[in-house]
């Protein structure tokens, strides 16, 4: 039995839901069945569907308790390869607060209450009990991993859990995310004229390799998610041609990587600012 599995069949029983990670820290892509989300979503999903699909498909999502489900030859492949484990707070019920940076860890020190902390590569994660909507970047270097989202297991960390404490649920709430946009809405070109980028062959290569590359990304997801957006809309955003359909390619890509749909959301919008669109 392989680390990774061994690990997770024991937070399972814990009442932990797990799911393989691979090199990168990210969730495994989905099945071929269940690609670019043609299957409609697993119902726990924000986009409720009928896949109950095996494999370990749909990131966070595909968390689970059940031992049979982790031990099935359908999960095999991706604890073989895998190279951590991770787990869904929110199906927990606990909310972990994300601190990437000392910047951010003197800010919780001096903000919020004590309670369970467990070291990061860069941070800490602190941990609390209650669930709530999971969201990146509430404030600089601070994400929150709950509902909808996946933390990687870095081990039972010290101290005790406190109450979620509603100076955390706040984070979110200052700052309601943006209604998605349905279609970029931009200036007619200058003088006129047919736009060079409407011929769909163009057009859908650009979204395929910006599909691929958000997900080949291996580290600083949210950043590659981010430049990828703004690389799109500075090609093909100034002239129209962009739909509804192609950026709910480009969201549904980054939410199979482990990315909120406010995070989406923002980054979108973000990059529609920084254009001046």
């Amino acid at each position: 039995m392989s680390e990774p599995l061994h690990t997770a069949l024991s937070l399972a029983a814990d009442g932990l839901p797990v799911l393989p990670l691979r090199a990168g820290k990210v969730p495994f892509g989905n099945c071929p069945a269940c690609a670019k989300n043609a299957c409609g979503g697993r119902p726990n999903m924000k986009t409720p569907g009928p896949c109950t699909c095996p494999h370990p498909c749909h990131g966070w999502a595909a968390a689970t308790t059940n031992p049979g489900v982790i031990n099935a030859p359908t999960w095999t492949r991706a604890w073989r390869e895998a190279a951590g484990v991770a787990y869904h707070p929110g199906g927990a019920g606990l909310t972990v607060v994300d601190l990437d940076n000392a910047e951010a860890i003197t800010w919780a020190r001096a903000s919020l209450p004590a309670t369970r902390t467990v070291p990061t590569t860069r941070g800490e994660h602190w941990l609390y009990q209650g669930a709530m909507q999971g969201a990146n970047g509430v404030r600089p270097g601070v994400d929150i991993k709950s509902t909808m989202a996946y933390a990687r297991w870095l081990g039972p960390g010290t101290g005790l859990v406190a109450a979620l404490p509603d100076i955390v649920r706040t984070l979110t709430a200052k700052q309601p995310a943006p209604a998605r946009p349905a279609a970029v809405t931009v200036p007619v070109l200058a003088g006129g004229g047919a736009c060079p980028h409407r011929t769909p062959t163009y057009l859908d290569r650009g979204i395929a390799m910006a599909e691929q590359r958000i997900t080949e990304a291996r580290e600083a997801v949210h950043a590659t998610v981010y430049r990828t957006f703004l690389a799109v809309l500075s090609t093909h955003g100034r002239c129209g041609c962009l739909t509804d359909a192609h950026t709910a390619r480009l969201f549904t890509a980054a939410q199979a990587k482990g990315e909120s749909a406010r995070h989406c959301t923002d980054a979108w919008t973000n990059a529609l600012t920084k254009l001046g669109l």
